[in-house]
């Protein structure tokens, strides 16, 4: 039977990167919330196919809804990082990355009372030149890295990345890459004692929660066809 991999970006209509130039962090406190409505519906549809999933959670968003994560841990799904406040690893200094990456992992950890092992940069910003951001990884503490996208498009994408689950070996330890996140695998992967994405039997692309044009519950259709995932 073929696996897939069912996972989630937790953020806000207004987070979306292409949104940037108009809607400054600053403001995104006068936005009205989508995130929790979103994410019930998703649950209840990953409960009525028996599914599980990963959820890569904002830490902007855990803070200001912590309901949210606690909902999502308890329905039986992981809950993994997408850094603090949506901003692309390509412009970030190192300690910067450092800190929004401790500071989510630490948020998520103290809501759900359990380990968080994974992340995916928003905008799958770790590209060719950026792989300091995984040595990073490691030294927090995170077992593997969903944001090596081979693809090449301008803004994002690890052009010779690997299609399959595999680990990178880098000098302070080793990371397992899961970066496609839309082509399935043949069998689950486990970074450690758990499967990262938690068992999961739902064929999907990743998708980000509530953005606008969408018909679906979280902005983008969560057809298995489409190859390229939103720019989340």
């Amino acid at each position: 039977m073929q696996r897939h991999h069912f996972t989630i970006d937790v953020e806000e209509y207004f987070h979306v990167a292409a949104f940037a130039p108009w809607v400054l962090p600053a403001d995104w406190s006068r936005w009205p919330s989508r995130v929790a409505r979103s994410v019930d519906r998703l649950l209840a549809l990953l409960a009525d196919h028996q599914a599980r999933a990963t959820f890569f959670v904002l830490g902007w968003l855990a803070q200001r809804h912590p309901e949210v994560v606690r909902d999502i841990a308890a329905a039986g799904h992981e809950i993994a990082s997408h850094g603090w406040d949506h901003a692309r690893v390509t412009g970030q200094t190192p300690v910067a990355f450092r800190t929004s990456v401790r500071r989510t992992k630490q948020l998520l950890e103290a809501l759900t009372g359990s380990p968080v092992l994974g992340f995916r940069a928003p905008s799958f910003s770790i590209i060719p030149g950026q792989e300091w951001a995984l040595d990073v990884l490691i030294e927090e503490g995170y077992r593997y890295d969903s944001s090596l996208f081979p693809v090449r498009r301008r803004g994002y994408g690890y052009p010779n990345g690997r299609r399959e689950p595999h680990w990178i070996d880098r000098a302070g330890g080793r990371l397992l890459e899961v970066g496609s996140p839309s082509l399935p695998v043949a069998a689950p992967i486990s970074a450690c004692s758990r499967t990262p994405c938690s068992a999961q039997r739902s064929a999907t692309t990743s998708v980000a929660v509530s953005r606008p044009r969408s018909t679906s519950t979280r902005g983008r259709s969560t057809r298995s066809s489409r190859a390229s995932p939103c720019r989340c």
